[in-house]
C-alpha cells in the first residue's frame, strides 16, 4: 500500500474539526481568472498547465492536512513537518517541494506588548501552501494586490511566497516601530528618576520580549539566503535574486532590534546608576544629621550622669553656656557639611 493509500485510509482522513479554517483555496490560470476549488479538487487542479493554485490555512488540524496532503502528493515526511510546531525559522528541501518556515511578530496596540506566531509555507511546482498559526494579520492584502496584478502571479509559487516573505518583514518593522514607542517612555522615565518599583517587573518583561523577538526575526535572514545561493527544484533564478534581497531586509530589521535592545540595555545601566546615586545621596544626608545630633546627645548624656561635682552644675549660667556650646557646635557642623554639599 503506497502512502497515499494509508493516508485516505487513515482516522486523519475524516472531515476537518472546527478549530481548522480554510482561508482561501484558489486557482488561476496565467495568473488570471481566479476561481475558488474545494479540498478534494486540489489534484485535478494541479494538473492543469499555467496554474498556480494558492491554499491558505488557519490553524488546520491533522485531518485537514491528511487530506491537503493526499491532494498534493507529499509523502509523509513532509506530512509530519506540517503538522509540528515551529520554534524558529527554518528552510527544508524535499527535491520536488520546499518547506519555508518564518515566525511572525505583532505588537499589540491595546498593551504594547508582541504576539508571536507561525507561517509556513510550502513552495511546490504549481502550488502555494500557507499555513498561520498564532498569526493576527491575515495575507488578504496581499492576495488581493498579486490578483490585480496578474503578471506577477504568474510568475509561479516561489515568487509569491518571495512577496510573502516581504509582507512579513514590513510586520516585523511595524513592530520594531510600536515597541519603540512602547520603550521610549520608560527609557525617559529611567534616566529622569532612575528604577521605580512598580516598573521593574515590566522592564524584565520588555528584555524577554525583546530577545524573543530577536530570535524570532534573525534566523530568517539566514533562511532567505540558503534560498537564494541553493539550487532548489521550485524556485528559479530569478526568484533566487529577490529571496537575496530579502535577506537584506531582514538583516536592517535585525540592526534596528539590535539598536534597540543596546538603548534599553543603556536605559536600565543607567537608571541604576541614578538609583545608587539617590542612595549615595540618602546616606550623606542621614551620616551628616547623625553627626550633627550626635554632639548634643553626648553632651546631654554627659550632665544627664547626675554626678554632684560636675564642670558648671550649680553656676547660674551654667544652662545656658551648655546650650549655647551646644548651638555653635551644631551649627558649625551644618555649616561645613552644606559646604561639602552633604546636606
Amino acid at each position: 500500500m503506497d502512502e497515499s493509500a494509508q493516508i485516505a485510509n487513515s482516522p486523519l482522513g475524516g472531515a476537518p474539526t472546527a478549530g481548522s479554517e480554510i482561508i482561501a483555496s484558489r486557482a488561476y490560470f496565467n495568473g488570471r481568472n481566479p476561481r475558488s476549488i474545494e479540498i478534494d479538487e486540489l489534484r485535478k487542479a494541479i494538473a492543469e498547465p499555467e496554474v498556480l493554485v494558492w491554499l491558505g490555512l488557519k490553524e488546520p488540524d491533522e485531518a485537514l492536512l491528511a487530506r491537503v496532503a493526499l491532494q498534493l502528493k507529499l509523502d509523509s515526511h513532509v506530512l509530519d513537518d506540517l503538522q509540528a510546531i515551529h520554534r524558529m525559522p527554518k528552510v527544508m528541501d524535499y527535491d520536488t517541494v520546499v518547506l519555508v518556515v518564518a515566525m511572525t511578530v505583532e505588537v499589540r496596540a491595546s498593551d504594547g506588548l508582541p504576539t508571536f506566531g507561525e507561517t509556513q509555507m510550502l513552495i511546490g511546482a504549481n502550488f502555494l501552501l500557507t499555513i498561520r498559526r498564532g498569526a493576527l494579520a491575515p495575507h488578504s492584502e496581499l492576495r488581493r494586490r498579486l490578483e490585480n496584478m496578474p503578471d506577477r502571479l504568474a510568475r509561479g509559487s516561489d515568487f509569491v511566497a518571495a512577496e510573502l516573505l516581504d509582507l512579513l518583514i514590513d510586520r516585523y518593522n511595524l513592530a520594531n516601530d510600536m515597541f519603540e514607542k512602547t520603550i521610549e517612555p520608560m527609557e525617559q522615565t529611567m534616566l529622569l528618576r532612575g528604577l521605580e518599583k512598580l516598573k521593574v517587573r515590566r522592564l524584565y518583561q520588555l528584555r524577554r520580549d525583546f530577545h524573543k523577538m530577536h530570535n524570532a526575526i534573525s534566523p530568517l535572514g539566514e533562511v532567505c539566503r540558503r534560498l537564494a545561493h541553493i539550487e532548489m527544484a521550485p524556485i528559479d533564478a530569478q526568484s533566487r535574486v529577490q529571496f537575496g534581497e530579502l535577506s537584506d531586509r531582514v538583516s536592517r530589521v535585525d540592526r534596528l532590534l539590535d539598536n534597540l535592545g543596546d538603548g534599553l540595555t543603556f536605559a536600565f545601566e543607567a537608571g541604576m546608576l541614578i538609583e545608587q546615586a539617590k542612595q549615595t545621596e540618602t546616606t550623606r544626608r542621614l551620616a551628616a544629621w547623625a553627626a550633627i545630633l550626635a554632639v548634643p546627645t553626648a553632651i546631654a548624656g554627659i550632665y544627664g550622669m547626675n554626678f554632684e561635682y560636675m564642670p558648671e552644675l550649680k553656676w547660674k549660667y551654667g544652662y545656658l553656656l551648655i546650650v549655647g556650646g551646644m548651638a555653635s557646635i551644631c551649627g558649625t557642623l551644618y555649616y561645613r557639611f552644606r559646604k561639602a554639599k552633604w546636606l
